[in-house]
Order: structure tokens, then sequence, then C-alpha cells
């Protein structure tokens, strides 16, 4: 953080008290810190402290937690509003919520002890009104976009217009159906699922577990070394031809792409390359992300994934996970938001 920053983070928190949620809570909080000019600077520095105990590690989860939730964001919104309703009737059927060895504990303490300054201080942080954070999520700070949901990517993929020149097949033998589609951004097909286990051998991917395993992978890694499907989600691109070159359309290894099942969003990037006349197929870990079977045998999922790949984009080095997520989020946000 540079000292600019600092300097406005230690501004905000000075001001956090003046901020208008803070009204009911100054006169008693200052009731017990005027008594003494020693005791209000040692109380108001306990209070601040217990500010950060609470609001810091919360600023330094955020984006963990992000990440951990991203792709359910309308169950846990379900979940939690139900959770809300549950508690409101029982608070009004007057079941309570507290304890009663905690309110002997509270009656018998002091309300201007060192250890009440800081419980207040920390339960001060709580509240996402009560003012700018450590962390830059108070109301000063630019508001963070939602992540994307996989309702708003299959709303932007709603319609097709093709890029390529026929349609594929989801698996040898089938009717071919599926083309691929294409705006200025990205290009993109709804398939089936198959496993590609290819790559560096694994618990899960290798010669006994699938029969058509492969030690190599059309892309490598930094080092040389074909990817890990078992740890990288990828997606398979069919091999070019001239029903579709995937390289005439700023797709290549490394791209990202963002895979789209039910209601999940996994990204990951661009692999491999499969038959091409057949299209529909990732990595075990990719599967794995979306709640889909990454058996090689008998998993995948015969219907109702959708693939988006952006256009000109890559992750360097391809094995980059953590990078993949990171354009994903914010070239899915850029595509959602575009108008074509």
């Amino acid at each position: 953080m540079s000292e600019a920053g600092l300097a406005v983070a230690f501004l905000g928190g000075l001001l956090a008290l003046l901020s208008p949620c803070s009204a009911l809570l100054l006169p008693a909080f200052f009731a017990y810190s005027f008594t003494s000019r020693t005791r209000l600077v040692a109380r108001t520095g306990l209070f601040y402290l217990g500010l950060c105990t609470t609001l810091v590690p919360l600023g330094v989860a955020g984006s963990f937690a992000s990440r951990l939730f991203y792709g359910h964001r309308d169950t846990l919104v379900t979940a939690g509003g139900w959770t809300v309703i549950a508690l409101g009737v029982a608070q009004i059927a007057g079941l309570g919520f507290g304890s009663r060895r905690m309110a002997q504990a509270a009656g018998g303490r002091r309300s201007g002890s060192v250890l009440s300054v800081f419980a207040l201080g920390a339960v001060y942080g709580l509240p996402t009104d009560s003012g700018p954070s450590p962390s830059g999520s108070g109301p000063s700070a630019p508001a963070t976009p939602a992540p994307v949901t996989a309702a708003d990517l299959l709303a932007r993929v709603s319609g097709c217009t093709p890029v390529s020149k026929g349609r594929y097949r989801k698996d040898r033998g089938r009717a071919a159906t599926v083309p691929v589609c294409g705006t200025r951004e990205a290009v993109y097909w709804k398939a089936d699922m198959d496993i590609d286990c290819d790559g560096r051998p694994g618990r899960h991917c290798n010669a006994a577990t699938d029969p058509h395993f492969s030690s190599s992978t059309a892309f490598a890694q930094s080092d040389g070394r074909a990817l890990s499907s078992e740890k990288l989600p990828y997606v398979v691109v069919p091999a070019p031809s001239s029903l579709w070159d995937y390289r005439e359309h700023g797709v290549r290894g490394g791209s990202v792409a963002a895979v789209v099942y039910r209601d999940r969003v996994s990204y990951a990037v661009v692999g491999d390359t499969g038959p091409a006349d057949i299209i529909g197929e990732a990595s075990h870990a990719a599967a794995r992300s979306l709640g889909i079977d990454p058996d090689p045998r008998s998993g995948g999922t015969p219907s109702g994934v959708t693939y988006i790949v952006f256009k000109d984009s890559r992750v360097t080095p391809l094995e980059d996970r953590e990078a993949a997520e990171t354009q994903g989020e914010r070239l899915a946000r850029e595509f959602v938001d575009s108008s074509d």
C-alpha cells in the first residue's frame, strides 16, 4: 500500500466515530472516556484495537471468501434470507438468543473496564455501515462488482452467430448438432462434457484409470512438461480443420475460458486439442470444480455445459490457476457488461 493509501486509511479510522451511524454510540463512548485525559487516551486506544481486531481479519478474508463461494451466490443469498426470517420469527415469538450465564457475566462486569472497551470496539467493527475500514471496504471505497453468475453468462450467450462452417458431434457416432458461436469478445459452444485425463499421470488420471490416456497435452507448462488434468482446470478445443480453426478466432493455448454448468461457473484455460469433428471436453479438475463426476470412464455429463473462450486472452504461465481465475472474473464481467 502506498503512503497516501496508508494516510487515507488512518484518517478514515479516525473519522469512523464521526460517521452518521455512530451518533447513538458516541454519548455512551464519551461518558466513560472523559473522566480523565489519561483514561480517555488509554480507552480510545483499546477501542481502536478492538475495532481493528474485527475489521482487519474481515478485510483479509474478503478475497478468500469471494473465491470460496464464487458461483454459489444465489444459493447463499437464499439460505441467508431464510435464516434471517427464521431468527426474526424466533425473536417475535419471544424465544430470544441470550444465555443466562452470559447475561449474568455481562451484568457483573464494569462498563468502563479494559475488556469491555476492547469488546465494544470489536463489536463496533461488525456493522457494514460503520464507516471507513482499514480494508477499504467502507462506504468511501469504490464498490466491488458482484461476481458474475451463471445466469449472467447464460443470458449473454442465449443467441448464436455461428463462426464455424458446420456443426460438431458431441460423441463419435452421434449426429453433428453443435455450432461454435461468436461475438467480438468470445467464442462459445453448448455441449456435453467428456473427461480429458491426458497429461501428467496422477492418482486419478493414468493408463489404468483411462483406456484412452495419453501422457501428453497439446499445450505444455512453462517448464515444458505436460499439463496435469487433476490439478489444472482446462478445456479442450477441436483440432483445426476446414470446419473451424480456433487459431483464426484469437484462441490459443492458455486462452481464458469460463465454463458454466447449472448454477456454477468455473474459470479454466485452453489446455488441449481433441478430434477435429467432436466438441465438449474438459479436464478432471474442471469437471470437479463444477460438481460433475470427473471419472474418465463413467463421469462427465451428457448435456448442459456452456464453454466460453475469451478472444486474445492468455494466462502466463499457462499452469497458473489463480491467474486464470483472476483474469476470468475480469473478462467475464467485461463480457456480460458489453453490448455486442
